[in-house]
C-alpha cells in the first residue's frame, strides 16, 4: 500500500503553488487550509502528515494509528505536541535555515522603509505639495545614514547572522543578545537591557518560547527610546502588543515595522490598526519567508524522502 501524504495547510505556500512532485512519494491530498473541527478527519489513515501553521496536539494524534511522521513545514515546531508524538512514536522533523536570506532582506527592507520614511515622501511628491514648492528637494523629514547608526539584533541564528552581515556592509555596528544564552557570532554581545539602550534599529529574531514570550514590553520599550525602530520577523508573542500601541501612540519609539503578531491571521478590532500612520508602523501578513518557498519545499521533500527510506535528516522527535 501507499503512503498517503496529507498537507493540511497547503495556500500558506500561496494558493498557485505546484506540489506534485509529492506524488513520486505516496497518494497526495492538499488542503488549502484546515480548521480545528476539520483536523482529526483529515489525518484519517495518513502516514505523513505536512503542517506549517495547523495545530497538531495530543488529541489529534492519538486519533491517527497510521501516522509515522509530522514534518513541520517551518522552523518552529510549537504548533505540534512533541512530547505525546514521541509517546506516540510519531517522529517530527522541521526544516531550518531555508528562509534567512528571504528573511533578513525583509527585515531590512521593513526598516529602511521606516528609517527613510519612504510612506511620508511618497504622499508629499505625489499629493501636488511638492509641485507648489519652490525648491527642487524637500527636507522636513531626513533621514539619518545607516552607517552611523547601531543596529541590534534579538536571537542571533542564522537570520540574525544575515542580518549583521548585511547591515554591517553599510557600515552599522552591530550589537546582539542572544535568548538561548550562547556566544553565537563575532559581533559585541551584551545584556539585553544595554542592547535596548544602545540600538537605533532592534530587529528581533528569536523564536517564541516562554523565556521569550512577552519579552519586549512597557519596560523595554521606554528604554529603546524616542528615535528607535523596532522591526519583528520573529514570532508575535515576543513583543507585548498592547504596551506597543502605546508605545507608537505616547512616543517612546519612533516606529515599528512588524512581519508577525500575536494572533494570525488578526482580528480586524486589533488595536494596533487603529494607528495610521504609516511613518509609525508597518504591518506585513507574515510573509518575509516568501522568496524562499522553493527551496523550503525542496527540503520537505527531502525530509520526507529519507524518513521513508529509513532516514533521519531534519528529526528533532
Amino acid at each position: 500500500m501507499r503512503n498517503r501524504i496529507v498537507f493540511l495547510d497547503g495556500a500558506t505556500f500561496g494558493h498557485s503553488f505546484d506540489f506534485s512532485r509529492l506524488e513520486e512519494l505516496g497518494d497526495l491530498k492538499v488542503f488549502a487550509s484546515t480548521s480545528a473541527g476539520e483536523t482529526v478527519e483529515r489525518l484519517k489513515d495518513s502516514t505523513v502528515v505536512i503542517t506549517n501553521k495547523v495545530k497538531l496536539g495530543r488529541n489529534h494524534l492519538e486519533t491517527c494509528s497510521t501516522m509515522k511522521l509530522i514534518c513541520v513545514a517551518a522552523t518552529g515546531t510549537n504548533n505540534v505536541d512533541l512530547k505525546a508524538a514521541e509517546e506516540l512514536g510519531i517522529c517530527v522533523c522541521n526544516v531550518s535555515g531555508y528562509a534567512s536570506k528571504s528573511v533578513a532582506q525583509h527585515t531590512l527592507a521593513m526598516a529602511l522603509s521606516l528609517l527613510h520614511s519612504l510612506p511620508y515622501h511618497h504622499a508629499y511628491a505625489t499629493s501636488g505639495d511638492w509641485s507648489e514648492s519652490p525648491f527642487f528637494t524637500h527636507m522636513e523629514n531626513p533621514f539619518a545614514e545607516l552607517g552611523s547608526l547601531c543596529w541590534g539584533i534579538l536571537g542571533m541564528g542564522s537570520i540574525g547572522k544575515e542580518v549583521a552581515r548585511l547591515v554591517s556592509a553599510f557600515g552599522a555596528e552591530v550589537l546582539y543578545t542572544s535568548t538561548s544564552g550562547e556566544d553565537r557570532a563575532s559581533y559585541e554581545r551584551c545584556e539585553l537591557d544595554d542592547l535596548l539602550r544602545r540600538s537605533t534599529i532592534l530587529s528581533i529574531h528569536a523564536p517564541l518560547t516562554k523565556r521569550t514570550q512577552s519579552l519586549i514590553s512597557e519596560r523595554e520599550l521606554r528604554l529603546l527610546g524616542p528615535s528607535s525602530i523596532l522591526v519583528n520577523v520573529g514570532r508575535g508573542g515576543i513583543i507585548d502588543e498592547a504596551d506597543l500601541m502605546r508605545a507608537l501612540e505616547c512616543g517612546w519609539i519612533l516606529a515599528a515595522g512588524l512581519d508577525v503578531l500575536d494572533e494570525e491571521p488578526p482580528k480586524e478590532n486589533n488595536p494596533l490598526f487603529r494607528l495610521r500612520d504609516s511613518g509609525k508602523l508597518l504591518v506585513t501578513p507574515h510573509c518575509a519567508w516568501a522568496g524562499s518557498r522553493l527551496r523550503l519545499f525542496d527540503e520537505l521533500f527531502k525530509n520526507i524522502e529519507s524518513f521513508l527510506r529509513g532516514g533521519s535528516r531534519n528529526l528533532i522527535v
